[in-house]
């Protein structure tokens, strides 16, 4: 979504200078020139205008998904719906009736809510503070994801499926990236297709990585690059063929945009809108649009979005993209995909005016030609009415503007554009009314996260000695890809951690090693422990989905759910303890593997849900359960209703004598935490 490059501060308020700074004042929510200008465009009708601009005026309600497989959203979806949703209607507050959650009707199989109440209510009322805890909880774990109702639109109408090569060309903050890389793994934890995440901006793309992380996909690649001019890639490392170059079979252009769409959460859009925004604009998103369409497969769809409501930036932009391409690109009616979604047509006639409100013609001194509808035949020809309007006022979102196309015939490629004075990075929140060099300068300036890691991409020969030792100690099946393994440092060896991505993902980065600036890519697949251990490599969690199906080694042992409640809420139970509670099936099967990292595969009492596969560490005398403290209140919360975290006992105050945990796992333990925090232990 498009973002103006704000002044940093306060975005709930504005200084008051009556009283010299002392203090600080709701930002009046109004402004002359932006009413000016839609009421002339009459895109609203005089009869809703009032409703229209009060729900501009008002604040954004919240709105989530339930993210994961299928099986696994179906049962967050549950819980939320029984335990929660059922307490939440008929309630009153103040003697006032508060609203219950409500549905995203059009959103697919009843997956996103929508929470309009206030915080005063979430915060004073039982069960609603009960529902907060909730998506607290399941939100940290990533089994929700916060996101505004509207940009949930443009990746579901993209139609995603497994198999695609998927482009997000302006991905940060990355919340329809996310969305894409769910529908990629939806039905398969390893899907044959990869989304490549790109953002102009280096800060942003550090940033963008940090919001994907979680997801845990070995799928995704992470780039920086103005998307006006991202980089012709090959899709193998043998190609010869300077024309065989990768196509994507989907391309997201979420432009950068005056985002007058969303100033119900941005408020100093009020303050700065102007009509030059969108005409500043206007040629960097035909520009990114343009590219996208090149780089699109034959056959492939491609979705253009702005939170704007501005004809200049939408139907304008469409409507010059396919004046460019003729016959070649096509615009996709929408109109029965989403039921449920209130939504407007596109528009085939706009006025346009300057920064003073003047009205120009076309031809004028100072005007862009395309900034102007389209002629009678040229409207007959576009179906601009099959582009996706969504104002505030109709279901209390956003405003939103979605255009599905679809690339009938493939032309040859264009040159690559050139990258000299004319490549200026535009970001997504870059200043719309200009983009001074000194803005850009002074971007490239700032700091990148603390952890971001600018080390090559190097792949590791599978029979390396430490792979090989990991292949057999975790009994690493054939069907697994062992060519997809990488580190990231400049000599090429298994130092401290090895990750993994899918193979179409190995071919992409070592054919353009030099081509494409990478962010990021892989999960983590072994960490070093470190130790005299069978086996100095642990599996790190976040590759669990994929290894779990290629796995056979006897480090896997069965368990049900009683013990895995132990495991939750006692760190190092001795085996004597676990003996005494659950019985000692699981503990000779366990005594018999070696020490370090090994597995409990859960199986649910119900049929319906789906089976847990997670580490543990087993020590001489006692098992942990290796888990972060958010994952072990989930899994409480989820699976034994226990609501609040148990205080978990420290070795000293544990029933198991402190030579239990002899010290070199406890050395293992400090040694995985700072290693990754997110890993920590129960401890």
């Amino acid at each position: 979504m498009g973002k103006k490059n704000f002044k940093r501060g306060k975005t709930f308020g504005a200084r008051n200078d009556e009283d010299n700074g002392r203090g600080w004042s709701e930002l009046v929510k109004e402004n002359e020139k932006w009413e000016q200008y839609y009421k002339k465009l009459e895109l609203i009708s005089e009869e809703d205008w009032p409703i229209f601009k009060s729900t501009c005026q008002a604040a954004l309600p919240l709105t989530f998904r339930i993210t994961g497989s299928r099986a696994h959203a179906q049962e967050v979806l549950d819980l939320f719906q029984q335990r929660h949703l059922a307490n939440l209607t008929g309630i009153e507050f103040e003697g006032e009736p508060v609203k219950p959650p409500v549905e995203l009707p059009w959103y697919p199989n009843h997956l996103a809510w929508q929470i309009d109440v206030p915080k005063s209510v979430i915060r004073k009322n039982p069960q609603f503070a009960k529902m907060q805890r909730f998506l607290v909880v399941e939100n940290a774990v990533g089994n929700i994801s916060r996101q505004e109702a509207v940009s949930m639109i443009p990746p579901t109408l993209l139609d995603v499926q497994p198999h695609h090569t998927v482009l997000d060309m302006c991905a940060a903050p990355g919340s329809k990236t996310a969305q894409m890389i769910e529908y990629l793994h939806r039905d398969n934890d390893e899907p044959s297709g990869f989304v490549v995440a790109n953002d102009a901006d280096a800060k942003r793309s550090h940033m963008l990585v940090h919001q994907l992380k979680r997801l845990n996909s070995a799928n995704l690649i992470v780039v920086n690059h103005d998307a006006q001019f991202f980089p012709r890639i090959k899709a193998h490392p043998s190609q010869t063929n300077k024309k065989d170059i990768l196509r994507f079979d989907r391309v997201l252009c979420d432009v950068p945009c005056s985002g007058d769409g969303t100033m119900r959460k941005n408020v100093n859009v009020w303050r700065d809108w102007s009509t030059q925004n969108g005409l500043a604009l206007h040629n960097v998103q035909m520009n990114i649009l343009n590219r996208g369409l090149h780089l699109l497969k034959s056959g492939g769809r491609l979705v253009y979005s702005t939170c704007s409501m501005n004809p200049i930036e939408n139907e304008a932009v469409i409507a010059e993209a396919l004046r460019k391409w003729g016959g070649k690109v096509r615009l996709v009616d929408c109109s029965d995909k989403l039921p449920g979604l209130v939504r407007s047509q596109g528009v085939k006639q706009w006025p346009v005016l300057n920064r003073n409100m003047e009205t120009k013609e076309k031809g004028e001194d100072g005007t862009v030609d395309s900034w102007f509808p389209p002629t009678e035949e040229e409207a007959a020809r576009f179906h601009l009415d099959y582009c996706v309007r969504v104002y505030p006022h109709q279901q209390n979102t956003g405003g939103f503007f979605i255009t599905v196309l679809e690339k009938i015939e493939e032309p040859e490629l264009a040159p690559q554009p050139s990258t000299k004075s004319s490549e200026e990075p535009v970001s997504k929140k870059a200043k719309t009314d200009s983009i001074p060099p000194s803005t850009v300068a002074s971007e490239k300036k700032e700091r990148l996260p603390r952890d971001a890691n600018e080390e090559p991409f190097a792949f590791v020969d599978p029979n390396h000695e430490a792979l090989k030792t990991c292949w057999g100690f975790y009994g690493v099946d054939d069907k697994f890809d062992r060519n997809t393994c990488l580190v990231r440092n400049a000599t090429g060896e298994p130092t401290r951690v090895v990750y993994t991505v899918c193979p179409t993902l190995r071919d992409l980065i070592q054919a353009n090693d030099e081509r494409l600036k990478i962010i990021y890519s892989g999960v983590r697949l072994f960490v070093a422990q470190k130790s005299d251990l069978e086996c100095s490599w642990r599996i790190q969690s976040e590759a669990l989905p994929i290894m779990k199906h290629h796995m056979t080694s006897n480090r896997i042992v069965k368990a049900n759910e009683e013990l895995l409640k132990l495991l939750l809420e006692e760190s190092f139970p001795s085996f004597e303890i676990i003996g005494e509670r659950i019985g000692d099936g699981f503990v000779q099967k366990t005594k018999n593997i070696s020490n370090g990292c090994a597995f409990i595969e859960v199986e649910r009492d119900s049929s319906d849900k789906e089976s847990l596969f997670l580490p543990v560490w087993k020590g001489n005398r006692c098992i942990n359960l290796m888990v972060c403290k958010e994952d072990t209140q989930e899994l409480l919360y989820r699976l034994f209703g226990v609501e609040n975290l148990p205080k978990l006992n420290s070795a000293k105050n544990k029933k198991v004598d402190s030579k239990e945990q002899p010290k070199d796992e406890k050395k293992e333990l400090n040694a995985e935490q700072k290693e990754n925090p997110t890993e920590e232990a129960t401890a």
